[in-house]
């Protein structure tokens, strides 16, 4: 990326005017302690209230409708997740094109990489959108939907594509907020996503006055409902301050493609899709290997693996603000600043992600009791599988900070290659291997592929040349 004058920066033939200063908080300047708790705590938050979404939205399917809705649900996600992945990808690559050219204080750039980002996602959002509702029976039948579940989880899957185009806007729209600095904003207009989702999702589901019943439709019509209500005023608050981030009527050229800017949309964003792809992949070949050992130890291993979930989250969060806050300083050219925010992060994350892993270990009875009720062998199974496993989350903890740290530069093939190795080179063979000794042999794949990724991650941020990346080949 190009570093401009402090003000403004244009390419030839391209006027030049003064851009006041964008109105969020620059991550260039004061306390990084400080300025990384108070940044992660927002998306820490965001990112518990998509999952609570997703467990009430489930709980309201399973008990007005049944079993087989829930499950039609359940594959239709598991599609959503996919489509997820590769927009969060994409507009983590965003984040960072935004926070290097708000560091650099080119805020033309930040103009361009806006205007092309909106362009792709919106068109790549709504193309999804047209052929995956002409085409949603098609696919849940080459994912082997069970033939009782697939007619419903049509129904719903066709509705959630309609909010696809909203919900790939969203995430790109709150992602580059991060980037410019602003994680309350995008935590705000979540909070409104998700109370919408969850307040109209048993009005829709079983009908309400003058409304009718729409059963598993009426859940998917929620999500879709809530999306779009909330991306639309999450624009009309944008434009109204104005924010750095708009582009107003008389800046609509920027709303074309630029080729630098999509290139590096697609090659740095997809690779960073892909990771979430590579992780995700492998639970479904643990849970595989947990089945053998029959529905009790399913069903423990279920429970902790929803609470090591939330165990996961602190180091998902820190390391998306310590990537914004790095991004900034690259662009910045404050590289003494990228190691101290690193450092920081990686502090933060061991603090708390370890009380988090020892909350759990301590209140082991009350937390495995909520997904397990009084079944006191599987709680029993529970904890013993949460000895093995929770510690080792602090250690892959470090390994996605440091990593996201790195990405801000640009280098974003390594960290993709670290975890295919721990995860698809370590982890599940080590399981796959042990699983001869008992569960417990399954499990420590965890700690092995969680060792194997800090290891490789400090020697690739310590000797690598990640610090010579470059976002934009310009």
């Amino acid at each position: 990326m190009t570093i401009g004058n402090p003000s403004t920066t244009a390419s030839a033939g391209e006027p030049v005017a003064p851009v006041k200063p964008p109105p969020s908080p620059i991550l260039v300047e004061g306390p990084i302690v400080k300025t990384l708790v108070l940044f992660s705590l927002p998306i820490l938050a965001s990112n518990i209230l998509q999952s609570l979404n997703a467990s009430i939205n489930a709980a309201w399917i399973g008990h007005l409708l049944g079993t087989r809705a829930l499950t039609a649900s359940a594959n239709a996600n598991t599609l959503l997740f996919f489509l997820l992945s590769l927009s969060l990808g994409l507009s983590l690559a965003a984040t960072i094109l935004v926070g290097q050219s708000l560091g650099a204080r080119d805020l033309l750039q930040t103009k361009r990489v806006m205007g092309t980002a909106s362009v792709f996602f919106g068109g790549l959002s709504l193309l999804i959108a047209i052929a995956g509702f002409a085409v949603a029976p098609l696919i849940l039948h080459a994912m082997q939907t069970p033939p009782d579940a697939a007619p419903l989880a049509a129904a719903y899957l066709r509705i959630i594509f309609v909010a696809v185009p909203a919900i790939f806007l969203s995430t790109f729209m709150m992602m580059a907020l991060r980037g410019a600095g602003d994680s309350r904003t995008p935590f705000f207009f979540m909070l409104i996503s998700v109370t919408l989702d969850v307040a109209l999702n048993p009005f829709l589901i079983r009908g309400f006055g003058p409304i009718p019943a729409q059963g598993i439709a009426g859940s998917a019509m929620a999500t879709a409902i809530a999306q779009w209500l909330s991306f639309g005023l999450l624009i009309a608050w944008l434009y109204r301050r104005p924010h750095v981030l708009t582009i107003g009527r008389r800046e609509l050229r920027y709303f074309r493609i630029d080729g630098a800017i999509l290139r590096s949309l697609l090659t740095k964003g997809v690779p960073m899709g892909l990771q979430i792809v590579v992780v995700s992949s492998s639970m479904i070949l643990l849970i595989s290997l947990i089945d053998r050992y029959g529905s009790l130890t399913v069903a423990a291993y279920g429970a902790a693996f929803q609470l090591w979930n939330y165990i996961q989250m602190p180091a998902f969060s820190i390391g998306n603000a310590a990537s914004s806050m790095a991004a900034q300083n690259v662009g910045a050219g404050r590289w003494d600043r990228v190691n101290r925010i690193a450092f920081a992060a990686v502090a933060f994350n061991i603090l708390l992600t370890g009380a988090l892993v020892g909350a759990v270990t301590l209140s082991d009875n009350a937390a495995f009791s909520l997904f397990l009720g009084g079944n006191i062998e599987a709680i029993a199974i529970a904890k013993h599988m949460h000895l093995i496993v929770s510690w080792s989350f602090i250690f892959f903890g470090i390994a996605f900070v440091l990593s996201s740290v790195v990405r801000a530069t640009g280098a974003v093939i390594p960290p993709l290659l670290i975890l295919l190795v721990a995860i698809w080179g370590i982890r599940i063979p080590v399981a796959a291997f042990m699983s001869h000794f008992g569960v417990d042999g399954v499990l420590w794949g965890f700690p092995a592929g969680s060792i194997a990724s800090v290891v490789m991650t400090i020697a690739y941020y310590r000797f690598g040349n990640w610090r010579r990346a470059k976002m934009l080949d310009i």
